[in-house]
Parts: C-alpha cells; structure tokens; sequence
C-alpha cells in the first residue's frame, strides 16, 4: 500500500513537472505592428496563416506551424511551387490575397495568428472583431526586412534560425558593398525602377530604394517621399536614367519600352539596359540575390569574375534547402 501510494505521488510529481515545463515554455509575447495597433500573441504560434512574407516559411522550416497561405504563394512563387512539388505534403490551403484576403477562409482554419500587410486596414481590423490576431506588416528598408524577419523568429521559436538566414544573406550584401566601394562616385549610375505601370517609379521610401543605394546607384526619384509615385514620361526623360529595371509581376516587359517611341529618348532605352527582374519576393531573404542581379547589371566591369547561378545556388540551398537550379525551372526565366 505505502508502495502503491508513493508510486502515485511520484506520477503526480511526474505529469505536474511536464505541465510546468509548458507553461515555462509559454510566453506571451506583445508586437506593435506597422499600423501602430498592439497585439498580444502566445508564442510560438502553432497555427498561423501567412499571407504575405510566405518565403519565409521554408527559410524558418514552419511548415508544421502553417495552416494557411496566400494564393501568390501558388500563383507568383516559384519557389514556393518547387519546394511543393518535392514535397506536395507541404501544401496548405490558400486564403486568397493580401488586397483580396478571403475572410470566411481565414475564419474556417481557425488560426491562432494571421500575418498579412496593411494594403487593406479594413480587412485587418474586421478580423480582429472577429476574435483574430492579425499583425500588419510593411517593412520600408532593408533594416525593417531584418526586423520583420526576426519577428518571425521570435512568434515561431525560429531565432536562431533567422540569424543564420542574416547572416548568408549578409554575405552576399557585404560582397555587393567590396565591389561597388571601388567605384568613384562621378562613374555612379543613375538607376530606376518601374511598377505595374511603367511611369510608376519606385521613391525615396522603401526596400528598393534600398537596395538602389546599396548598389552604388544613383535614383533619381528618391527626392519623392513616397513608396510609388506616377510620375510623367518627360521627367522620366529629364531624370535620363542609365539603367532600368522593371518590377517582375508587370505587365510589359523591356522589349515594350524598346518599342515605345517615347522612350527612345531615355538613355537606358538607347543602350538597351532595360532589365525587367524575377518575380521574387523583396520581402524575403531573396532581396539578397535580386540585389547581386541588379549590382551586376548596373557595373557588369566590377563582377565580371562573379558566377550569379553559382552564387544564388549556395545561397538557396543554405537558406531555402533546395537548388535555385530547380526552383528557375518553375519562374520562367
């Protein structure tokens, strides 16, 4: 009997010491989102819909923490769609879009968190009426991207994980910064991005101007304190840029501005340094290689020694666990 009952109290003692190591385990964690809103989130999330930073769940590994993702993930990322194809267990139902987020399939999956971008507030704070948890997020640099990355971290028990995606990232910028640092600042190009619309231009606020800069290159647009801004064909001519690159979802391509008898005027149409990008997520770990791509278009001389497949390969092999080779099959490039 004595026996039995210390048996028992040793059970007690036993399922007693599993619950308090889960409630240690558990922790409320408080963010302040790119809409200024507070959100009181335990972590680390077990069922989370990610609308729009989806790149980031095979660079963290949440695949086992996702229960939802937007439709771009399918329809726009190749990547997305070459890691699913190796793996098709990895799929997830979609909720439409971050402008056209589908509430009744957000509700249906029951999530303990939504993670999509402020484009809608409307949608954001409908769901929270809801009962949802929803962070907005809208990093506007790089520095924002490290924060955003890192809060992925942190809500996923991903930290150490994201430092190690940093820091690859970071190899491939600190190579970018050796090269262009040799180049005098009076051999600095003038560089544009073009949006959907191709007199919409890419300012002075966010991840591209960024990335414009870190290239050694020159944007004139960036006096405009804006993210986007339409702005006409002849300052776009007076600007005269010296290279071009086009958003990768757009609608046209380099060869229509080529075509255009309006453009011909534009030095970068002339000498055919029009580049239009992959359709790859600048809210990603991949910002590092579209950096490398456009560095090397922009100063071709400062990396002629540079292999872009070789180096995109190792990069996503350490941080997406599978070949670019195999992932270029699936973006059309």
């Amino acid at each position: 009997m004595v026996r039995r009952t210390i048996f028992k109290v040793l059970v007690l003692i036993l399922i007693l010491s599993f619950i308090w190591v889960e409630v240690l385990q558990a922790e409320t964690f408080r963010v302040t989102d790119k809409l200024g809103r507070k959100v009181m989130v335990d972590v680390p999330v077990k069922r989370a819909v990610i609308v729009i930073t989806y790149e980031l769940i095979p660079a963290l590994n949440l695949w086992n923490q996702v229960v939802g993702v937007s439709r771009w993930a399918e329809e726009v990322c190749g990547l997305y769609r070459a890691i699913l194809n190796e793996n098709p267990n990895f799929r997830k139902p979609t909720v439409g879009a971050g402008s056209d987020l589908n509430v009744e399939a957000v509700l249906r999956l029951n999530p303990d968190l939504v993670i999509t971008w402020t484009y809608n507030p409307n949608t954001i704070w409908f769901l929270e009426k809801k009962g949802v948890k929803v962070i907005g997020i809208h990093p506007d640099s790089l520095q924002e991207l490290y924060e955003v990355m890192r809060l992925h971290g942190k809500l996923f028990g991903k930290e150490k994980r994201v430092e190690e995606v940093i820091k690859e990232m970071g190899k491939i910028f600190n190579l970018i910064r050796a090269r262009v640092s040799k180049i005098p600042p009076e051999k600095r190009k003038r560089v544009i991005h073009l949006g959907g619309k191709p007199t919409t231009v890419s300012c002075g606020i966010g991840i591209t101007n960024d990335v414009i800069k870190l290239i050694g290159g020159i944007n004139p647009a960036s006096s405009i304190k804006e993210r986007n801004a339409d702005v006409s064909i002849e300052r776009i001519i007076q600007w005269d840029p010296d290279v071009i690159f086009i958003w990768g979802s757009a609608g046209y391509d380099e060869n229509w501005l080529y075509g255009n008898s309006q453009w011909k005027y534009v030095k970068a149409v002339r000498e055919k340094r029009v580049y239009k990008l992959p359709r790859w997520s600048t809210w990603s770990p991949r910002i590092a290689p579209i950096a490398l791509y456009m560095a090397m278009k922009v100063y071709p001389e400062y990396f002629r020694d540079v292999n872009f497949e070789k180096v995109a390969d190792n990069f996503y092999k350490k941080v997406f666990g599978i070949s670019y080779y195999k992932v270029k099959h699936y973006e059309g490039y």
